[in-house]
């Protein structure tokens, strides 16, 4: 038998590698990979997992570790900076999209328990693969990407809970004792791992600290022993995984136990979504073709459309709420086991699991592109979307109040917030613009002068007489927004001093060849830093060209260190 086991793990994973070397050659995924590999493997292609107790055992690992991961980056100071938005979108699209969800599958035929949880499931996003997209495009401290990160922590709660009302379904417990019993429970549990998380963890992990190796052994201790008490007090190993995590999150250390953990979760998913994958039957697919293909266009370009719905109703700038959609152009790891829960307890039927494989293949491929490249489908589709600015006449009266102010500032995060107090001793009129409404209505009950607006819009620019300033600041890191605020200045011959930002030194050279006195780089240039410039030179352009002469001098080195 062990012979066996080996030779089926070593053909499983020989299949798997040659399916990623192909997914990384087409720049896709590698749940896509995993799954594919699984479809290969499985009873339709060849049939290799004749142990299938045993790789499902390995699976179910594969989810602890999976959500011991996400618990370990549930950073719920990111849920406190997004405030209400995070929540609202989070709750809302999920409400609203298995609404959806559920009338299509039901007038598609399938039954009233299946519609409810296949349209529940496709209402969560992948917080993996958002979270590692984001990354990679350096969006994750962007206004969008906060929230993203914000509403997928919400979706997230969610799930833990949809997880805990169907172990309890599992256990045969009436919705009754669910609400009840199981509720005072969740509470408790919550009580206890907040008090250890606070009071006790921080000490142990500090010792377990002091060698890598024992922080890895207390690590996947910790996750085991959660999951294991919260089972046996019936919560599942998946919520008991989630709160290992979680309690673990508040402390400096949970990075490192991330990156010594990340390798094994990697290993034990692998076989998660290859056992996954084994459960797709072509035969049963070939019968859900339209099911699929609705399914495929209502997570593609409905789940986005709700939450960009979501976002303008909260009064959010057209381009954060079409970047914001284009996240959720995809179903989660949490579908797949969700639904995995149910059918496992009898609840839908296991073409459900068909359904829910395929449709989360063809979205998660397609929405990496989406997220990817969202800057450059918002710019051509932006004459579109103009439909969607319903305040935007509003605002533009607004700033046709305002007389031309001597020093405007684009964007108030950060950078731009240690800047106002300085621009504020200038003793000059001065206008912040930007396109946070909850920053808006902060510096509303500051008394500092706002409007709501884009720095790249032109026609925002001409009607807050933007050419008439003295000094132009923009804290706003996006060379697309920079470049268009430039263009604009240098069309209508602008005298004044130009200021702005770019996230790397290339994109800074290109601002300066737009006509820029100066281009604050965050990674070479700190705002501290800047903001004693700033109170040097203020709106002198002989001043900014000599402080730009050394700036220059540094990104130009940046540029040569990022080409070696």
């Amino acid at each position: 038998m062990s012979d066996s086991l080996f030779f089926q793990i070593g053909g499983v994973m020989v299949i798997a590698a040659a399916c990623a070397f192909l997914m990384r050659a087409l720049k896709q995924p590698m749940i896509i990979a995993y799954l594919l590999a699984g479809v290969i493997i499985g009873p339709a292609v060849l049939s290799l997992t004749h142990e299938s107790e045993f790789f499902q055992t390995l699976a179910e690992i594969g989810i602890a570790f999976l959500l011991f991961t996400v618990g370990l980056g549930l950073n719920w100071r990111r849920i406190r900076e997004v405030g209400a938005v995070a929540i609202a979108s989070g709750l809302g699209q999920i409400i609203f999209t298995s609404v959806v969800g559920f009338l299509i599958l039901y007038a598609l035929g399938f039954d009233l328990l299946t519609s409810l949880f296949v349209g529940l499931a496709f209402s969560f996003s992948s917080t993996i693969i958002i979270v590692k997209m984001l990354m990679d495009k350096e969006d994750l401290e962007t206004l969008y990407g906060k929230i993203t990160v914000g509403f997928l922590i919400v979706q997230d709660l969610v799930a833990m809970v949809v997880l805990l009302i169907l172990g309890a379904l599992g256990r045969g417990e009436s919705m009754t004792q669910i609400l009840g019993f199981s509720f005072l429970k969740g509470i408790f549990v919550v009580a206890v791992f907040w008090l250890l998380s606070n009071f006790v963890i921080p000490h142990i992990v500090k010792f377990a600290a002091s060698s890598q190796e024992l922080l890895l052994v207390f690590s996947l201790g910790w996750c085991f022993a959660v999951a294991g008490v919260l089972s046996f007090f019936g919560f599942g190993v998946e919520i008991g995984a989630l709160i290992a995590g979680v309690s673990l999150s508040g402390t400096v250390y949970e990075h490192e136990i991330n990156s010594r953990v990340k390798p094994l979760r990697d290993f034990f998913l692998i076989l998660f979504f290859i056992v996954l994958g084994t459960q797709l039957h072509p035969a049963a697919a070939s019968e859900m073709i339209i099911p699929i293909i609705a399914m495929v266009v209502f997570v593609l370009i409905g789940n986005p459309l709700i939450m960009m719905l979501f976002m303008r109703a909260l009064g959010y700038h057209p381009e954060t709420s079409f970047l914001t959609g284009t996240t959720t152009a995809q179903i989660s790891e949490f579908s797949f086991i969700m639904l995995g829960a149910a059918v496992a307890l009898g609840l839908i039927s296991p073409d459900a699991m068909t359904l829910t494989t395929i449709v989360g293949l063809i979205t998660i491929a397609v929405s990496t592109y989406f997220i990817k490249e969202n800057e450059l489908i918002y710019e051509k589709l932006q004459p579109i979307l103009r439909v969607f600015e319903k305040q935007r006449a509003r605002h533009a009266a607004k700033a046709k109040r305002l007389a031309a102010p001597s020093v405007i500032l684009f964007g108030c995060h950060r950078t731009g917030e240690i800047l106002i107090d300085e621009i504020q001793k200038m003793r000059r009129k001065f206008l912040v613009v930007d396109y946070d409404p909850y920053v808006i209505e902060e510096l509303k009950h500051r008394h500092i002068p706002v409007v709501y607006g884009d720095g790249g819009d032109e026609d925002f620019l001409f009607e807050i007489k933007a050419e008439s300033a003295k000094l132009i600041l923009s804290s706003i890191p996006d060379v697309t927004t920079s470049l268009e605020l430039l263009n604009y200045l240098r069309e209508r011959k602008f005298k004044g001093t130009a200021i702005v930002a770019a996230r790397t030194p290339e994109e800074a050279m290109d601002c300066y060849a737009a006509g820029a006195d100066y281009v604050i780089v965050p990674s070479i240039l700190g705002a501290e830093k800047f903001r004693d410039l700033l109170k040097k030179n203020q709106s002198e352009a002989k001043q900014w060209k000599k402080s730009r002469k050394i700036e220059k001098a540094d990104v130009r080195r940046g540029v040569r260190l990022d080409e070696e």
